[in-house]
């Protein structure tokens, strides 16, 4: 059985995530100043508990996160898997990572402005846009489409 402890993140944090009820965070909720994270822990929680439902863990965006800390997929989810809270995963990351606090702001506002630069890429994402919110224009960057994609996919309007 998992100790839940009873600070105010810690709650919801170790209790597994229904990705098929409600979205994971957003890819712009930090922890510990890494962007990414929260969004990469919900999905972790949510495939061991085969409640993912649409979202894969692992994917491109989490392979962001995932190759600046040097931490592999697998070994990731095997610490979920121990039951950690958020604050317990945020030290093992950084602990892992070895990253400076400078280096961890630095890259979170990089990863916050990622694009799409591809011709194949970007004729995908103005095509989820379109699908979307045909009348968005303030859609640009990566984390912009997923809070929209999140949004709209759980009932709320573009």
């Amino acid at each position: 059985m998992t100790m839940i402890s009873s600070s105010v993140s810690e709650p919801a944090a170790t209790l597994p995530m229904d990705l098929r009820q409600r979205p994971p965070r957003s890819p712009r909720v930090r922890l510990g100043g890494f962007v990414i994270l929260p969004r990469v822990l919900d999905k972790a929680r949510a495939t061991l508990s085969a409640t993912q439902g649409e979202y894969k863990y692992a994917n491109p965006l989490d392979r962001i996160f995932l190759d600046f800390t040097g931490i592999a997929p697998e070994t990731f989810l095997d610490k979920v898997k121990t039951g950690a809270g958020d604050g317990e995963v945020l030290a093992w990351v950084l602990e892992q990572s070895g990253r400076a606090p400078h280096e961890v702001a630095a890259w979170s506002e990089w990863a916050a402005t990622v694009a799409l630069n591809g011709v194949e890429d970007r004729n995908w994402f103005t095509g989820e846009i379109e699908r979307l919110g045909p009348a968005r224009t303030d859609i640009n960057t990566l984390f912009d489409y997923l809070d929209l994609d999140d949004h709209v996919t759980f009932g709320g309007l573009s």
